[in-house]
């Protein structure tokens, strides 16, 4: 198989750590999602705790504009966690992607690697109804806010994320290549749909 690398970005629990996971064993080849934290963690020198609180959030500090510029750990001393994790997060989604085919869950990585030859950008949603359900699978009953509450709350926050770093809407489809409602066809059919489209692309 030729050099693919493949993004995705969901709403919260549409599924997008599963299928991602299903992609990577499918096709050999590497998975980040929380690899991504403690990678930026260890080059930072911080505590892997420090920068999951800031993961995917986007910073409070109006003086930094990175998009993109910062390239090594060097260089983000003085920036807050949150804008600190981003740059070396980026930086380490570049190099991920220098290496081979990779599957990379959220963080902008469709935008970071838009450069990229072989790109494919998924965005995965699905009805409230079955993300509750998820929700509520995986994680039981909130003990405060409701879970439609949490999950609009969580897609708020990646919203807001990938509009500060990139400029761009998170949900505009303009910035994908494949959107997939999860609920209509399950999670291993998605996959199975993906997995299709790769092989025409190839």
């Amino acid at each position: 198989m030729d050099k693919i690398i493949i993004t995705i970005n969901r709403e919260f629990c549409s599924g997008g750590n599963y299928v991602g996971k299903q992609l990577s064993e499918k096709l050999g080849v590497p998975f980040y999602d929380k690899e991504l934290v403690n990678l930026a963690a260890k080059e930072a020198g911080y505590a892997e705790a420090t920068f999951e609180k800031v993961d995917e959030i986007a910073t409070n500090s109006l003086l930094y504009s990175l998009i993109m510029g910062v390239h090594n750990s060097t260089q983000t001393g003085i920036l807050p966690d949150n804008d600190k994790l981003f740059a070396i997060q980026a930086d380490i989604i570049r190099k991920a992607a220098e290496k081979g085919s990779a599957v990379i869950l959220g963080r902008c990585s469709n935008y970071i690697l838009r450069e990229e030859k072989k790109l494919l950008r998924i965005f995965l949603k699905g009805d409230m109804e079955h993300r509750i359900a998820r929700y509520e699978k995986v994680y039981g009953k909130p003990e405060k806010d409701s879970i439609e509450t949490i999950l609009e709350k969580k897609d708020k926050k990646r919203a807001s994320y990938y509009k500060f770093y990139t400029g761009n809407r998170w949900d505009d489809i303009n910035n994908y290549d494949l959107v997939i409602n999860t609920s209509k066809i399950g999670f291993d059919n998605t996959t199975e749909v993906i997995m299709d489209y790769i092989n025409k692309m190839n």
